[in-house]
């Protein structure tokens, strides 16, 4: 079988890549042929997207395909959710996405709230209540900008954004469409009676597409930029945590997955939403998958809190790489220390060690002074905070879960996998690092035909990248069990 290329286009919060994705037919490879920062900008106090340079580097990134001979057969591209901006009538640029955490959105939940009871809302869309969902920023943005939300005028994500500068085409893909509480998480369609509540305009919106909706050809203003190409653009799970869990390795047909970096990102793949009270009560979200999924998941505060504390070491003078801190997390006893990762204080940055510190000598627990026993701290309590999110998915699915999997960058911090299953009594399989670019390369894969379907991408996947197995430590169950009883105290 002759090789096939595809490009896929990865864009998180700071950074971007461009990622050569090649099939034989038997297995995945990537490269990295473009790597660029993403960097927000403030002006005249709005924090924003710069989203004309990124589509600058994307189009970097297909011309390196087309200067290395590539002959890639599609594009797709994969981003983070929420976030979206605005076409006039003309096709042209309203303004650049205001970037989620932006302060635009202070104080709108409970302002909706009066209107549009919480309860309501989850009860139709099943996404959790986070200040940032596009639905809020929508409702305050038609407040400060209604001139935007004139007839003819379209609102686009930001994957279905870059991928019009690419094609000239307008059409919502929908896994990143269901991140923001617009949908109707059983019809997977706009709520358009929940928008209509919140006067937002249904003209906004294009239709609904789902992974492997053909965009067609590079228009030809960007083929003269870049250079003579046949790629078709493709709509993949561009919401990049819906482009992770179809990386996913599983061969259990019930599974937990962590997609694991700033955010631990934990849930179990469903056939249809799980919406009800106990569900909104704990927070849990609903959003779409490929191939006629569900992501009932949980945000958790991932390795932000290990981040922040690394960079405030390094603005006192102090280096380490996460390798160092991990050897000295290891050298210090376990589960002497814990927070509630959950805990407000810990998602703004700065002094975040001091704040470890402070919440311990709050809750009467030993105080963590060296980076060993701060960086312990977080491990052991992210691990028992992925404990209690197994018990409380298990009791939403039919069926216990039989593992958990590990990926993106966390799946290579050694000290944690083995604390998550040592926590969870479940064996952990730690990988692939690059689940998101993979999820991209293999929706591509199905749309073009040469995947049947998404069992047979993640029979390719774990024959194309090793995984990494931590089986839990029986010796170790009891102590677990004492440090969840304090855990689940604090919390």
């Amino acid at each position: 079988m002759k090789t096939l290329k595809m490009l896929g286009i990865d864009l998180g919060a700071s950074s971007g890549r461009g990622i050569i994705g090649s099939f034989d037919g038997g297995k995945i490879t990537l490269r990295e042929n473009h790597r660029f920062t993403n960097d927000p900008v403030i002006q005249n106090g709005r924090f924003s997207w710069d989203i004309l340079r990124i589509f600058h580097e994307i189009k970097n990134s297909i011309r390196q395909s087309v200067l290395d001979g590539e002959n890639i057969a599609s594009i797709g591209i994969d981003t983070w959710g929420v976030d979206y901006g605005f076409i006039d009538r003309n096709g042209y640029l309203l303004a650049n996405p205001v970037h989620y955490r932006d302060t635009r959105t202070e104080g709108i939940p409970e302002e909706i709230d009066k209107m549009l009871p919480l309860s309501e809302l989850y009860a139709k869309t099943g996404i959790q209540s986070i200040n940032f969902n596009t639905i809020y920023q929508l409702y305050v943005h038609a407040k400060q900008n209604p001139e935007h939300f004139a007839q003819g005028n379209k609102m686009l994500f930001i994957p279905d954004l870059l991928g019009y500068f690419l094609t000239g085409k307008t059409a919502t893909e929908y896994t990143i469409a269901s991140t923001g509480a617009l949908l109707d998480a059983a019809k997977r369609d706009y709520a358009r009676d929940i928008l209509e509540k919140l006067n937002i305009p249904s003209h906004i919106f294009s239709d609904i597409v789902f992974p492997g909706y053909d965009m067609g050809t590079l228009l030809p203003q960007v083929i003269e930029e870049v250079g003579q190409t046949d790629a078709k653009v493709l709509k993949i799970a561009s919401h990049d945590t819906a482009s992770a869990v179809m990386a996913v390795p599983s061969k259990e047909e019930s599974f937990i997955y962590i997609s694991s970096g700033t955010w631990s990102l934990m849930g179990t793949e469903t056939k249809t939403p799980i919406i009800n009270d106990e569900s909104c009560a704990l927070n849990f979200t609903n959003e779409g998958g490929a191939q006629d999924t569900i992501r009932f998941l949980k945000n958790i505060m991932g390795l932000w809190i290990l981040q922040e504390s690394r960079r405030q070491w390094k603005r006192e003078g102090k280096e380490f790489s996460f390798g160092q801190l991990s050897e000295m997390a290891a050298a210090v006893p376990c589960r002497r220390s814990l927070i509630n990762p959950e805990d407000k204080r810990f998602g703004v940055p700065g002094k975040m060690p001091r704040r470890i510190a402070e919440f311990c000598r709050e809750k009467n627990q030993p105080v963590p002074e060296s980076e060993g026993e701060i960086v312990r701290c977080i491990l052991d309590s992210l691990a028992l905070k992925y404990r209690e999110t197994v018990e409380n998915i298990a009791a939403f699915t039919p069926k216990a879960p039989a593992a958990i999997h590990i990926v993106g960058g966390g799946s290579q911090d050694k000290l944690l996998c083995r604390a998550a299953a040592d926590a969870c009594a479940l064996p952990v399989y730690a990988g692939p690092v690059e689940a998101t670019a993979i999820g991209n390369i293999c929706a591509q894969a199905i749309a073009l035909g040469e995947l049947k379907d998404l069992g047979e991408a993640r029979d390719v996947v774990s024959r194309s990248f090793e995984l990494v197995t931590y089986e839990p430590d029986n010796s170790e169950r009891s102590a677990w069990d004492e440090a969840f009883e304090r855990f689940k105290k604090l919390i």
